[in-house]
């Protein structure tokens, strides 16, 4: 005779391994998205950051231990509390301006997507120029 309740326990340890695993292998897909956000200009970065943060929290204290406390990732958490050093603020468009600048030279010539990605430029250097600033 089979023990219905032995079964719905032993069926629930594995659905929570099985979220826990998820949502540490989802975190860390945001993770990588993220490093690559830093990089390509139109992909954002700290969305994704706090993404991976909202699983590892949800999974793995020991993960989001790691990833909250770590000197590099940790600072695009903590923006909004801390704000931006002015030197991040400078490296940021200086790169979202360098390659939106390729973009628009060499990978189009339409002149709509061009105007588009002006525009895109502009505004996110705005949003980063409007950021609150890092307080010494």
């Amino acid at each position: 005779m089979i023990d219905i309740h032995s079964t719905k326990m032993h069926s629930s340890f594995f659905e929570k391994k099985i979220v826990r695993w998820t949502l540490i292998f989802a975190g860390s897909v945001f993770v990588g998205i993220g490093i690559l956000g830093i990089f390509l200009p139109l992909l954002p970065t700290t969305i994704f950051f706090i993404l991976a943060s909202w699983c590892y929290a949800r999974s793995s204290q020991k993960f989001y231990n790691k990833f909250s406390n770590n000197k590099f990732f940790g600072k695009y958490l903590n923006t909004k509390k801390e704000g931006t050093s002015l030197a991040t603020k400078i490296f940021t468009i200086s790169f979202l301006w360098i390659g939106i600048s390729y973009s628009f030279f060499f990978a189009t010539s339409s002149l709509v997507v061009r105007l588009i990605l002006l525009v895109i430029a502009l505004s996110v250097a705005i949003h980063i120029v409007l950021l609150p600033s890092r307080k010494k």
